[in-house]
């Protein structure tokens, strides 16, 4: 999990979220019905503590609150990661820190843990924001003490900026976090793993969301 905090008024998504297919997920923006699936996904402490803003315990009105704020401010770009069926196993999403690049962040769920989902969805995001937003370059942080992150952020080309002490919600105490950063040139250098296909723009109601997990 890395960790997504202090969005400001720019946009990572634009005007409208779309859905993002890879080769095993779909990230989708969460719907009304999540809020059940989500909580008991995301109500882990190893989660919560490599995030920046998830709380614990996390219960079904954080779930439900989260949702709610998701379709009342565009600021962020939210995705639940979903199976073909529409299984639920983690969020990710993007923002842009007030002086700073765009920002992705995500979770997967304690069961899907080890299954390469984490670095199949942080290319997609990484796709949308090169190929289909224009930004010249993005961030992400991961805790010191969680390599698994680390090694994502790695594996999709991320290099290695400095240290910062960054508050953790579910600690109530700041932790040191592991900066990176991530350039267009070398994303485009890097494209072997295919562009994300974008399936459509926008939820059927036409509401946007932001990004879920700031992690």
């Amino acid at each position: 999990m890395t960790l997504l905090d202090g969005i400001a008024a720019e946009t990572f998504r634009g005007t409208n979220l779309p859905v993002l297919k890879t080769e095993r997920l779909i990230l989708r923006a969460p719907h009304t019905g999540d809020a059940e699936a989500v909580t008991a996904l995301i109500n882990d402490r190893r989660i919560a503590e490599n995030t920046a803003r998830i709380p614990h315990p996390f219960t079904l009105a954080d779930a439900e609150g989260f949702i709610a704020r998701a379709h009342q401010d565009d600021r962020e770009a939210q995705f639940l990661i979903t199976l073909g069926d529409d299984t639920i196993v983690g969020g990710c999403g993007g923002g842009t820190l007030s002086s700073s690049a765009p920002e992705i962040g995500y979770w997967i769920g304690i069961p899907y843990w080890g299954k390469g989902y984490a670095t199949e969805a942080a290319r997609a995001l990484i796709d949308h924001a090169f190929g289909g937003l224009g930004h010249d370059k993005i961030e992400a942080g991961a805790r010191v003490s969680n390599p698994a992150s680390r090694r994502v952020l790695e594996k999709c080309g991320f290099q290695w900026t400095g240290v910062v002490l960054t508050r953790i919600r579910a600690i109530a105490s700041a932790a040191p976090v592991d900066r990176f950063r991530l350039d267009r040139g070398l994303w485009a250098s890097l494209k072997s793993w295919g562009m994300v296909k974008i399936a459509s723009t926008a939820r059927e109601d036409g509401a946007t969301a932001k990004a879920l997990c700031k992690s």
